[in-house]
């Protein structure tokens, strides 16, 4: 199950689970939208992988199964891979 990370691992812009702006790669490294299309051009900084949109999870859902708490910021390493 994804974690469904809050935030930007750029700039740390808040990502809700029901977030269309939110970007993944195969890891769950999760970037905003404007960071992963202009900054990091589509490629994670941590792995190089691709950054995808990331699936929202059904709003039903979030109780049983809720998002992680858990922020990652790392604005000195987000440069393009």
């Amino acid at each position: 199950m994804l974690q469904l990370r809050p935030g930007c691992e750029c700039c740390d812009r808040d990502l809700p689970p029901e977030s269309a702006d939110a970007r993944i790669c195969s890891f769950e490294c999760t970037f905003c939208v404007t960071c992963a299309e202009d900054r990091l051009q589509g490629r994670c900084p941590n792995c190089g992988g691709e950054l995808v949109p990331r699936p929202r999870r059904p709003a039903a859902k979030l109780p049983k199964f809720p998002a992680s708490t858990q922020r990652v910021f790392k604005p000195d390493g987000c440069k393009a891979a």
